[in-house]
């Protein structure tokens, strides 16, 4: 539930009143399929991310929060800047990652690279790819890179929506020096968009599917979630 939803990071103010800002809930299914594996995944995840484009560019953030039955057991989140002072798909990008969490660290992270952005003239699809380079707080190998893919395509007037991101990066951990891989492709349906409800109900019904590599435990996982997503206007 990170960057997904988020997290095409489009260049144009027009694009402002289409994905504002939203709040998710998902309900994970991890724990039940990894049940020694991730013994303490929680269940809830809610996700609030905002995207604001200006004259010089755009900013992006989100915050995830995970809960368990004592409360909230993990908080993290992603701020990044794209800069942009020409007329180019390309932009300068900033990043900052970081969180809390009770059983294990997450330092601090700081990106820096070029995006490129693709939008169709109607901005119903498009994609960004950004190369940057990563350095991670008080790991034992801070200095290392980042390749970030994200991506959006509304169909059937809107009524549906597949967004997402890939993220690959190197990164020291506890199993050695590794590349790590984390994809969170989501399918959304847009209540607003069938016939007979309010265009102002802006609830979404979906599900997203988290596949990682090395990054838990050293090895592959691919875990589902049920969702809900309300996107403010």
């Amino acid at each position: 539930m990170r960057r997904i939803t988020p997290l095409f990071l489009l260049l144009l103010i027009a694009t402002v009143a289409l994905q504002a800002q939203n709040i998710q809930l998902h309900y994970d299914f991890g724990r039940s399929l990894y049940d020694k594996e991730m013994t303490v995944r929680p269940h809830f995840t809610t996700t609030v991310e905002k995207f604001q484009p200006d004259n010089w560019g755009s900013t992006f953030f989100f915050v995830d929060m995970d809960y368990n039955s004592n409360g909230i057991e993990q908080a993290y989140w992603e701020i990044s800047r794209e800069l942009k002072f020409w007329n180019a798909p390309f932009s300068i990008h900033l990043e900052y990652n970081g969180g809390l969490a009770k059983q294990y660290s997450i330092n601090n992270a700081y990106l820096a690279g070029l995006t490129y952005s693709y939008n169709n003239a109607n901005f119903s699809r498009g994609f960004s790819l950004s190369a940057m380079y990563k350095y991670i707080q008080k790991n034992d190998s801070p200095n290392n890179f980042q390749l970030t893919g994200t991506w959006y395509m509304n169909m059937c007037n809107n009524l549906y929506t597949f967004s997402g991101f890939a993220d690959y990066w190197r990164e020291k951990t506890w199993f050695g020096s590794t590349m790590t891989f984390m994809t969170e492709p989501q399918f959304w349906v847009n209540l607003n968009r069938v016939k007979g409800v309010n265009e102002k109900f802006n609830l979404s019904v979906g599900t997203e599917l988290e596949i990682t590599n090395n990054f838990y435990q050293g090895r592959a996982f691919v875990t589902p979630t049920l969702a809900l997503k309300w996107t403010l206007n």
